[in-house]
């Protein structure tokens, strides 16, 4: 069953439980966020698969996170900063550019999995994640669920220096454990694990 969504196309991926500061300043988005602000709706992230941030609609990779809003601010007139957490992932099946520029996604929602722990051959990659979390600060808040494989690659995925193509690849991954391993590779090769 599919359902309407707003999405906002951006040069970045939004994974499940990740925070992403947004600054708001085009009509459509300001129009979109306040409406979401008003009804406590969500919109999409997805990646940019051709296109521009700014000006005309982009064309979005199929697969996206649903966005909340958690906090806002108004420092500056006509730019709104927002913070969104990063909830359920979607597979955009259409979409409709709206008079106003706007991208209207039918979305269906993609099965998130269970809560599993971390598997013992990829435990070594924790301790890393743990420091950087720690770090991070404000940028990576409490709760921390490193008991939950899915949260921990999804962090991962967030925090190395890869594309944001390698990324979305990550992010339409539903295997949990192949995103970890493939996590732990990286890792490894950039010497940042000790060797096997």
């Amino acid at each position: 069953m599919s359902e309407r969504l707003p999405l906002f196309p951006l040069n970045t991926v939004l994974f499940p439980d990740g925070l992403l500061p947004l600054r708001i300043f085009e009509a459509r988005y300001m129009d979109m966020v306040t409406r979401c602000m008003r009804e406590g709706s969500s919109f999409g992230v997805c990646l940019i698969a051709a296109g521009q941030e700014v000006g005309e609609a982009a064309l979005p990779h199929e697969v996206g996170t649903e966005a909340r809003i958690e906090s806002w601010d108004m420092a500056e007139p006509g730019v709104l900063s927002i913070m969104v957490r990063g909830a359920r992932r979607f597979r955009v099946v259409d979409h409709e550019v709206e008079h106003d520029g706007l991208l209207n996604g039918e979305v269906v929602w993609l099965d998130e999995p269970p809560v599993h722990p971390v598997p013992e051959a990829q435990a070594e990659i924790l301790p890393l994640l743990r420091v950087l979390a720690a770090e991070a600060g404000d940028r990576m808040p409490p709760p921390h669920h490193f008991e939950d494989a899915a949260w921990v690659g999804a962090r991962y995925a967030e925090l190395l220096p890869i594309p944001a193509l390698a990324r979305q690849r990550l992010l339409e991954l539903d295997d949990v454990q192949s995103r970890l391993e493939i996590m732990q590779q990286f890792l490894r090769q950039h010497g940042l694990l000790g060797k096997a």
